[in-house]
């Protein structure tokens, strides 16, 4: 297949993931703490570092938050800087293990073993930027990282975890996913 139309193809399945970390986040709107609890804007994410390589899943994870903040207000001011550090390296890291490390074989165990890395770097390093951000002012603790990005998002991560997987594979089985091109 010719090399631009890969390109082309990759760069509008990067539109549509950041697409979807809009819509998403507005579908669980009216759920009490439903962007917390079901952390909608990680599904695009994952989905597109698992399915069209890191330079999309990095993308789609600065620029959905970003957008959907702007747009939305969701996430809200004081929570992007770490989501956005968060869902790029969710996207960077399951994208370069797929790609890279796995070369390109989607099955269940590489895409359980990529999304697993990437939701705890990506979580960790969340943490810390959310620790020098809010050091000096409220005191973030261990306490609040686990309560936050573990506790409170179980049901995000069961979902995720069931979920996405399948997905990468129908749309790796579609033709759609970075390396079905050749």
């Amino acid at each position: 297949m010719n090399k631009s139309l890969v390109s082309t193809r990759t760069l509008v399945m990067t539109a549509v993931s950041i697409a979807f970390c809009l819509l998403l986040p507005l579908l669980v709107r009216f759920i009490p703490n439903g962007g917390v609890m079901l952390s909608p804007m990680h599904i695009p994410v994952l989905i597109a570092g698992l399915t069209f390589g890191w330079p999309a899943g990095l993308i789609t994870g600065i620029v959905g938050p970003l957008l959907s903040s702007a747009v939305t207000g969701m996430p809200p001011a004081p929570v992007l800087p770490g989501m956005m550090v968060e869902l790029a390296i969710y996207g960077f890291v399951t994208g370069f293990m797929i790609n890279g490390h796995f070369k390109n074989q989607r099955n269940y165990r590489n895409l359980y073993i990529s999304m697993i890395t990437a939701m705890l770097v990506g979580r960790v390093a969340a943490g810390l930027v959310h620790g020098l951000l809010f050091s000096a002012g409220a005191g973030y603790s261990l306490k609040i990282w686990v309560t936050s990005y573990f506790i409170k998002t179980l049901p995000a991560i069961g979902i995720q975890i069931l979920i996405i997987p399948s997905i990468v594979i129908a749309l790796t089985r579609a033709g759609l996913a970075v390396g079905d091109e050749t």
